[in-house]
């Protein structure tokens, strides 16, 4: 029986040909069919959209690939084919990897279908590739044992000058300034509504308080140097107090951290005196430094609340653990306060010790408030025809991605590829 066996088993190979035979198919044609096919189509050239040292290479999917199946992916330098076996293996993955569509593609510079396959071969992790430099880059495919290798075709990686990828940041980009000049433009024939603030709304009777009661007016800038935007802004709240504490004749008094942020106030003052056309009355010690060190700065600045006592203090910018003891103190000499910051972990203690506060982005808006020119209201605007976009796109991407999911389609992403930031 066990002779028998073998002799079925080697009957085998030779069975299946005169089967074939017997119901009418050629052996070479089943044979080709059941041989390995290497991978078709296949196209390599340089990445577009990057800044050199890429190539992509595409290639159609095989229709009996499994999950036995791989691909290979062979690099040699230059432009003479050498033998397959001598290219470098540089990647392998199972065929079930490695499409179109699981890359970062927006539709406008898709290369090829979704279902074809695609590899970027990038320098660097073993791989090396210089621009300028031709490569010969060539698919294999593999199944056990078995692989087939496609023609070896030639590329060559450069640096590109344009991102295609993010030209939907530029249309946007473009819009959003469009609509700032628009705004500009209206602000400049029309006044615009501004909501009211109620913490700039009594800017007026805090200096005018202190004017009458012959005392002098604190403000400060907070604990970060000019690079913060919440800086920037409350130097320029600064020069609007500035002008109307010149206008009344009130003392002001700008202590500071930082010696940029101080030599900058000093100016904004200045100006803000000219302006008012109290030059006689500008001071250069109303701004003045402290120190860099947090404590040690608190520690002054409460000083100077319990010796000048000011009827009006200002907190405008960037506040830390500070904020508390500096407040506190200034509600304790009964002056009216009023604060403004970005930073949400200290907005509980400015609104519990403050008299008015100005929450996150009111703070940027200040300075538009007070002034009411025409560009800076014009942008302010702007920005919030903006944010109103942004927050619809939001909403309707809801939506489409809500739907896309539900139903399985694949329109919904033509749409949010278009907000989508692609590198």
């Amino acid at each position: 029986m066990r002779g028998k066996g073998v002799g079925v088993r080697g009957y085998g190979a030779l069975g299946v040909l005169l089967t074939a035979c017997f119901i009418g198919f050629s052996p070479s044609i089943l044979l080709a069919e059941t041989a390995l096919a290497p991978p078709q189509d296949v196209r390599v050239f340089d990445t577009p959209s990057d800044g050199g040292g890429s190539l992509t290479v595409l290639w159609s999917p095989a229709p009996n690939d499994s999950a036995a199946t791989k691909y290979q992916i062979l690099l040699s330098e230059g432009t003479t084919a050498p033998d397959t076996a001598a290219m470098k293996v540089v990647a392998e993955f199972p065929a079930s990897q490695r499409y179109v569509h699981d890359s970062k593609w927006p539709w406008w510079t898709r290369p090829a279908a979704k279902e074809e396959h695609q590899f970027t071969l990038r320098h660097g992790k073993g791989v090396e590739l210089k621009d300028g430099t031709s490569y010969l880059i060539a698919v294999a495919r593999v199944s056990g044992d078995d692989r087939a290798i496609a023609t070896p075709v030639q590329a060559t990686p450069q640096p590109n000058w344009i991102n295609w990828n993010q030209m939907n940041n530029l249309v946007l980009a473009l819009l959003f300034g469009g609509i700032v000049f628009y705004a500009i433009g209206t602000a400049r024939k029309r006044e615009i509504f501004l909501r009211r603030i109620p913490g700039l709304a009594a800017v007026d009777e805090a200096i005018g308080r202190a004017t009458e009661l012959g005392k002098p007016i604190l403000y400060l800038t907070g604990a970060h140097d000019m690079h913060d935007p919440s800086t920037i802004a409350a130097a320029v709240i600064l020069g609007r107090v500035a002008k109307r504490a010149a206008a009344y004749g009130t003392d002001l008094l700008v202590p500071h951290r930082d010696p940029i942020t101080m030599a900058v106030c000093q100016e904004i003052t200045k100006q803000a005196y000219l302006e008012a056309g109290k030059p006689d009355l500008y001071k250069d010690d109303s701004n003045f430094f402290i120190t860099s060190d947090q404590f040690s700065y608190t520690a002054a600045v409460d000083g100077i609340m319990l010796r000048k006592k000011p009827a009006a203090n200002f907190f405008m910018g960037s506040y830390f653990a500070e904020a508390l003891l500096l407040t506190e103190t200034g509600a304790s000499t009964g002056a009216i306060q009023i604060a403004g910051t970005d930073s949400d972990h200290q907005l509980p203690f400015f609104v519990t010790t403050c008299d008015y506060t100005l929450i996150g982005e009111e703070l940027y808006a200040a300075s538009a408030y007070l002034s009411r020119e025409p560009v800076q209201v014009g942008t302010l605007r702007g920005q919030d025809i903006g944010k109103a976009l942004i927050l619809g796109v939001i909403g309707i991407g809801t939506v489409l991605a809500t739907i896309g999911v539900l139903f399985d389609a694949q329109w919904p992403q033509v749409f949010l590829e278009v907000f989508k930031d692609v590198k």
